[in-house]
């Protein structure tokens, strides 16, 4: 453990080579947000929005903001929305719903362009419905820690200083005991309470990790999904080509993917469009 404290220290050898890499990544994120906010044209990207939500937001949190969608969500995310797909797929109800739910967001003020940050925030039943993609398919199935110091769980298991601790997400939500004897159902009304979301312990739904160390990134997952996801949903109809095969396999690797992908048909939907009582144009 002191070599790479002293490695650091006197910035040699690999973490030399880390520090530097880290500033060119850190350099061409902040080059991309001052371009963004000097040429004072804002478009539809996550960006733009942040930039246009606050003006409080410095160019810093700005720049980890690209770099955590960029980075540290690219390989989890896409994995997410792959199982969210195939869920929906085979559950037509929940993608009724889904709909339904952006149908009343449209209706209150949104019936042209994009959705704001606030208006995906505000969608409830697709929080849910990706928490319960997320519990039954984590991204990242097996997560290890090194202890700090020793310590003494609430069960009276004794964990000494430097003892690696390995805890199974994948495991967790599949437990009988954590999620009741539905647990294998895919039912995102198990995370609402009266139309809006309920979130649980972080310590029982450990996929963003629980305690200090919870993902930094974690509402901004949610928000990039949930932007995909209404932006498919509303303009493209996607059919699983081999829906016979409605058990898929799990392939066990650093990210819990989809063994052989998901295979599926895109077709861009008719924009139906009819005019209300008072004159406004419905989609």
């Amino acid at each position: 453990m002191i070599t790479w404290k002293l490695l650091r220290f006197f910035n040699l050898s690999y973490e030399k080579e880390l520090k530097d890499q880290v500033s060119k990544v850190h350099a061409f994120a902040m080059q991309v947000v001052r371009r963004r906010k000097s040429s004072g044209e804002l478009g539809d990207d996550l960006l733009s929005r942040f930039i246009s939500e606050s003006s409080s937001y410095s160019d810093e949190f700005l720049r980890d903001i690209i770099v955590s969608f960029v980075l540290a969500g690219r390989d989890t995310t896409s994995a997410t929305l792959t199982w969210f797909f195939y869920l929906i797929s085979i559950h037509p109800e929940v993608k009724t719903k889904l709909l339904d739910e952006l149908r009343a967001v449209r209706a209150r003020g949104a019936r042209e362009g994009e959705l704001t940050v606030e208006q995906v925030k505000g969608l409830n039943y697709m929080h849910a419905a990706l928490s319960e993609t997320l519990r039954l398919y984590p991204p990242v199935p097996l997560q290890t820690r090194a202890c700090a110091e020793s310590d003494v769980w609430p069960d009276g298991t004794k964990v000494k200083k430097g003892r690696t601790v390995m805890y199974s997400a994948y495991a967790m939500g599949k437990s009988e005991r954590i999620w009741g004897s539905d647990w294998e159902e895919f039912r995102p009304e198990r995370w609402m309470d009266e139309g809006e979301f309920r979130a649980v312990n972080a310590f029982r739904f450990p996929v963003f990790h629980a305690g200090p160390r919870m993902c930094l990134g974690k509402e901004m997952a949610y928000v990039q999904m949930k932007t995909v996801v209404a932006a498919v949903m509303e303009r493209f109809e996607i059919e699983v080509v081999d829906e016979e095969k409605k058990k898929r396999e799990v392939e066990f690797t650093m990210i819990l993917r989809m063994k052989g992908g998901l295979p599926v048909r895109v077709r861009r939907k008719m924009m139906m469009m009819m005019m209300d009582d008072d004159g406004n144009v419905e989609i």
